[in-house]
């Protein structure tokens, strides 16, 4: 019971804090730009948070990381060097790194 007290106190600060922000930001940079209430800062909040993620989401698909085999670690950091290698999934050239290059990779 206390932790949900704790986590609603947290979000009303958070979503005080970004009314807060745009408030003394936004205006003052923009034109145009008007005041926000507690509702819209809350909107903007709720807006972020699904055209940019963030949150735990990441986290969790760390995690996992370290309950993966050698194997198994070895063929997704092969496939995440292609795609940032290649700038797309499923290039040929992702299987044709040179000998001895892990990417980047210190290990």
């Amino acid at each position: 019971m206390v932790r949900i007290v704790v986590v609603i106190a947290v979000l009303v600060a958070v979503v005080w804090l970004v009314m807060m922000l745009w408030n003394w930001l936004m205006p003052a940079l923009f034109d145009g730009a008007r005041t926000i209430d507690y509702w819209h800062a809350l909107g903007l909040l709720v807006l972020c948070k699904i055209l940019f993620g963030g949150g735990h989401g990441r986290w969790r698909e760390h995690r996992r990381w370290h309950h993966m085999s050698a194997a198994e670690r070895e063929e997704f950091g092969r496939r995440f060097r292609g795609r940032c290698r290649d700038g797309y999934p499923g290039s040929d050239s992702a299987t044709s790194m040179p000998a001895g290059d892990n990417g980047g990779d210190k290990t």
